[in-house]
């Protein structure tokens, strides 16, 4: 499989490399397994929320 990625995206699979030292190809294994059961929760009328460190607010996670 080949995959094209934006430079964006080429920018973010090398942040997470670097974060994780995990090879490209099992991060992006884990993204996709990750955005899958976020979508399905979604499908499924739930709701995922976040919060970002050192705060107390939580946010409604959105994909467009």
């Amino acid at each position: 499989m080949t995959v094209n990625l934006t430079a964006r995206s080429a920018t973010a699979l090398d942040d997470v490399v670097q974060l994780t030292q995990d090879t490209k190809t099992d991060v992006i294994n884990r993204a996709l397994q990750v955005y899958a059961f976020l979508e399905k929760i979604m499908h499924d009328g739930g709701a995922v929320y976040i919060r970002e460190a050192e705060s107390t607010d939580f946010e409604r996670l959105k994909f467009f």
